[in-house]
Parts: structure tokens; C-alpha cells; sequence
């Protein structure tokens, strides 16, 4: 699993209106609806449907919504960047300033847990993490992802 077939660059942004939990995550569906052609409204009904089973900010300002969708046929993502951090229930209390969502196939078994684990992986790397913060450019935001993750694997 790499990030490049995980995440397009169009699916990166820096957010700069998002208030709350639920403002995020609506600007998670209109960015996923955007760049993967999918329903907004259906993303966030299903990012909502498995934030009720527990929070998933995962800690040091960083979250991981994720969800299955129906009609989605590749495991996909979305990272965005907070200007203004949201609380997000996280254990460490911390504020979320960082978010990549990931949608997975209704069917999917060992990619989508491929996939969280690349993403959860690369986002405990406080480096990384602070490359993230420090770049508001979403094209820029998108190679830091994408080349860390093959600096990895090499």
C-alpha cells in the first residue's frame, strides 16, 4: 500500500473555516465529493455512523475518521490540515489540527486495514507531523505525504 495510490492530490487541503467536529467532517464529504465523485452527504453520514462507535481522534492533534462506503471500489483517502485546531474527543484531550480520512469498499478486508495502518503509521512520526503544520500548500502537503512514505519503504 502506498500513499499515492491512497490519496490524490486533489483530495488535500488546508482548511481554514472548520469550527467544529461536525463542520470538519462536512468539509471532509465536499472535499471527498470532489475529488472521488462520491455523495458528500453519504461520506459524512458514514464518517458520523462510525464517530458514534468511538471517537476517533488518535491523539498529538491528530485523527483518523474512516469509513465503508457502498459503490466505492479502491480504498481512498483525504488529508486536511486545520488552521484552527477542533476538538475531537481524542484520549490526550489534544485538539485535532490534523485529519486524514480514510473510505474503504463495504467488502474491503485487508487493504482497508493496510491502509489504516500506512496512515496511522506515518502520522505518529511527530517529523512528519511537523512538516504537515509547517506547509500550508496543499501540492506541497500532498509530496510530504507521498515521499515520506517511499523514504520509508526504501
Amino acid at each position: 500500500m502506498e500513499f499515492a495510490k491512497l490519496l490524490k492530490p486533489e483530495a488535500v487541503k488546508v482548511l481554514t473555516a472548520a469550527s467544529s467536529k461536525k463542520r470538519l467532517m462536512q468539509d471532509i464529504g465536499d472535499l471527498v465529493e470532489h475529488a472521488y465523485d462520491l455523495k458528500a452527504d453519504m461520506v459524512v453520514e458514514a464518517l458520523n455512523t462510525r464517530e458514534s462507535l468511538g471517537p476517533t481522534g488518535v491523539g498529538h492533534g491528530v485523527a483518523l475518521p474512516h469509513a465503508r462506503l457502498e459503490g466505492l471500489e479502491d480504498v481512498c483517502g483525504a488529508f486536511v490540515v486545520l488552521d484552527k485546531p477542533v476538538d475531537f474527543s481524542s484520549p490526550d484531550r489534544q485538539p485535532v489540527d490534523l485529519a486524514f480520512a480514510l473510505f474503504a469498499p463495504v467488502d474491503a478486508g485487508v487493504e482497508h486495514l493496510k491502509a489504516l495502518a500506512l496512515v496511522s503509521r506515518t502520522l505518529r512520526n511527530s517529523t512528519i507531523c511537523n512538516k504537515l503544520r509547517a506547509n500550508p500548500d496543499a501540492a506541497t502537503l500532498y509530496a510530504i505525504l507521498t515521499e515520506e512514505q517511499s523514504v520509508q519503504a526504501a
